[in-house]
């Protein structure tokens, strides 16, 4: 019986988990296409755009992380369609036949139809995005040295983070920290303390998912950092210099986006039930009613959970999907039959600051700094590779004992000696 062909669509969490899980089966071939030619830990990108970490200490190349999985090939490309009725998916400059499909594309920031905001107010879900994010944080200090005007002075000084969801949460309390306690002895002409940092919440409190009682204590947290969090407020408008909140307007230079998600454009050529969201309607199985061969796991995709509501966009969902996919298909090739998908909860967390953090698994709470280093533990045990584990830590240690950020710097996306602009 000829080897059946595996195709898995994303490098992310679900994505791998899969492919290690497929790894070295026999009469399984394997090819995993992603976009970029590395995996990216996620819940650590905010590190990055706080100058807490360097991209390569939160993410490592595909090809290294699969190498010892000789039934396993990975295509740097991107997916333009999928022909689910004769099972091929086209790239560019070729289509590729298979028995298998998993897609695992994850998802990007949603603007709520408004995508010209993108440009004044970047999202976080790519190492470009990080790098972005900390060119602006780290210029908004540099222009505001330099400025003579106290009013733009301030403007520059102050700094708008749309959305209190976990990623929200994590920039507002890094950035916070970082101009009262790294920056505090490095400019001479302004006091970095005086920075202005607004926390934008359309909802009656922040990180909503959490418990009201662990929402309360990291609001708190975050208001002692110096963080201001205007609850209920909708955003309008988002301008270059500003963010329009109904009748009001803040001035910033810096206006970051952590209000939503949408998953990947590829679902809307699937030809598939959608949720409101744009996610795939899944079955319990993991995969396409009409299409059991095909997967769709992760944020792309759309399960309800024991309580009756979709299971949520986090990394340990999309894991354990990756894994139960991967066993479902080496269930049919041995002929057993398939299993329902049950997600083992293990929990939710999210970090304020140094010492300060909130976990909640199940009907466990905790918060201060027992929750911090639950957090530290949980989140350098993921990651991938000795070396970034390592690097983590060390970098972590650096920064506790030091109250200093080792990664600032300024990087253009400019890299010719000769721009365009000027030749």
């Amino acid at each position: 019986m000829p080897a059946k062909k595996v195709i898995i669509v994303g490098g992310g969490f679900a994505g791998l988990k899969a492919a290690r899980a497929l790894g070295n089966k026999s009469d399984i071939v394997v090819t995993l296409i992603d976009r970029r030619n590395y995996h990216l830990f996620q819940p650590l990108l905010y590190q990055v755009a706080t100058a807490g970490l360097s991209p390569a200490e939160i993410s490592g190349p595909i090809r290294g992380i699969l190498s010892q999985y000789k039934n396993v090939s990975v295509f740097l490309d991107n997916v333009e369609s999928v022909d689910l009725k004769n099972k091929k998916l086209q790239v560019p400059g070729q289509s590729l036949d298979y028995d298998y499909l998993i897609l695992a594309c994850g998802a990007k920031h949603s603007y709520f139809n408004h995508p010209e905001w993108e440009e004044n107010a970047p999202g976080l879900k790519t190492l470009e995005q990080a790098t972005e994010i900390r060119r602006r944080l780290l210029m908004a200090f540099e222009l505001a040295e330099k400025e003579s005007d106290t009013e733009k002075q301030k403007q520059h000084l102050t700094f708008v983070i749309v959305g209190a969801g976990p990623t929200g949460v994590e920039l507002a309390g890094a950035i916070a920290e970082i101009s009262r306690h790294t920056l505090m002895k490095n400019f001479r002409r302004i006091d970095p303390s005086r920075t202005r940092v607004l926390l934008i919440e359309a909802g009656p409190r922040i990180l909503a998912a959490f418990d009201s009682e662990l929402s309360r204590k990291a609001a708190r947290d975050l208001e002692d950092l110096g963080v201001q969090i205007w609850t209920n407020t909708r955003v309008t408008d988002v301008k270059n210099t500003s963010v329009v909140l109904g009748e009001e307007i803040v001035k910033a230079s810096t206006i970051l986006w952590a209000a939503g998600v949408q998953p990947s454009s590829l679902n809307k050529i699937l030809g598939t039930p959608l949720d409101r969201a744009g996610r795939v309607i899944i079955e319990k199985e993991l995969c396409l009613k009409d299409h059991p061969e095909v997967f769709v796991l992760g944020d792309q995709a759309c399960l309800m959970g024991e309580d009756g509501t979709p299971l949520p966009g986090l990394a340990s969902v999309a894991m354990q999907q990756g894994v139960h996919a991967a066993n479902q298909i080496l269930r049919d090739v041995k002929g057993q039959p398939r299993r329902p998908f049950r997600y083992l909860d293990k929990g939710q967390m999210a970090t304020i600051g140094r010492k300060k953090a909130i976990a909640q698994i199940h009907n466990l709470k905790f918060s201060g700094f027992f929750a911090w280093i639950l957090w530290l533990f949980i989140h350098v045990y993921y990651l991938i590779g000795f070396k970034n584990k390592f690097f983590v830590i060390w970098q972590w240690a650096y920064a506790y004992l030091t109250l200093k950020r080792g990664a600032r710097l300024i990087v253009d996306k400019e890299w010719r000696s000769q721009p365009k602009s000027s030749v």
